[in-house]
C-alpha cells in the first residue's frame, strides 16, 4: 500500500552515490524533502526526470527543501550515473536488501524488481503532505511539487 497525504513518513537510512549514509530523520525539524523513487540509472525518461531536477534545483533550495532520489541500482552505478550526468544532490541506492525503502513507501513493483515513480513530499516535521506515483513510462511533472511545496 502507498504512502498516503498525512501519514508519517516512513524513516530510512541508506547510502548515497558516494557511500555515505543518509536517514530522512536527518532532515526532521530542519528542512522539507522532497523524495523521488525512480527505476533505473541511465534510463531514458529517469534521466530525463533527474536533470530537470538539476536543471531547478534552486527551486527547491530557495523553499529550504532538500531532494533524495531513490533507485534499486547499486551506489556504484548511481556515482557515474550521477558523474555522468552532473547530479550534485543525493542519489540514494536502495539495492540491498532489495527494494526495502521502496516497498516501505509502496512503490515496489515486485515483477520489474524496481521503484515505480513515487513522489513525496515531506514537510519538516515528517509528515507527508503531497504525493504522485506514476507507472513506468510516465514522466512526473516538476512543477506539480514546486507546488506543493508552496503550500508548506
Amino acid at each position: 500500500m502507498t504512502i498516503q497525504v498525512g501519514d508519517e513518513a516512513p524513516d530510512f537510512e541508506l547510502k548515497d552515490n558516494h557511500g555515505a549514509t543518509v536517514r530522512l530523520s536527518d532532515f526532521r525539524g530542519r528542512q522539507n524533502v522532497v523524495l523521488l523513487f525512480y527505476p533505473f540509472a541511465f534510463t531514458g525518461v529517469c534521466t530525463g526526470e533527474l536533470c530537470e531536477v538539476r536543471d531547478n534545483l534552486p527551486q527547491f533550495s530557495d523553499r529550504d527543501t532538500q531532494v533524495l532520489a531513490v533507485s534499486n541500482d547499486s551506489i556504484h552505478t548511481l556515482r557515474v550515473f550521477a558523474e555522468q550526468e552532473g547530479l550534485e544532490y543525493p542519489l540514494l541506492s536502495d539495492f540491498w536488501p532489495h527494494g526495502d525503502v521502496s516497498r516501505a513507501y509502496g512503490v515496489f513493483d515486485e515483477d520489474k524488481g524496481c521503484a515505480v515513480r513515487g513522489t513525496f513530499v515531506i514537510d519538516r516535521e515528517g509528515v507527508v503532505r503531497w504525493t504522485v506515483v506514476n507507472g513506468l513510462p510516465d514522466a512526473r511533472d516538476l512543477t506539480e511539487y514546486v507546488k506543493a511545496l508552496d503550500t508548506l
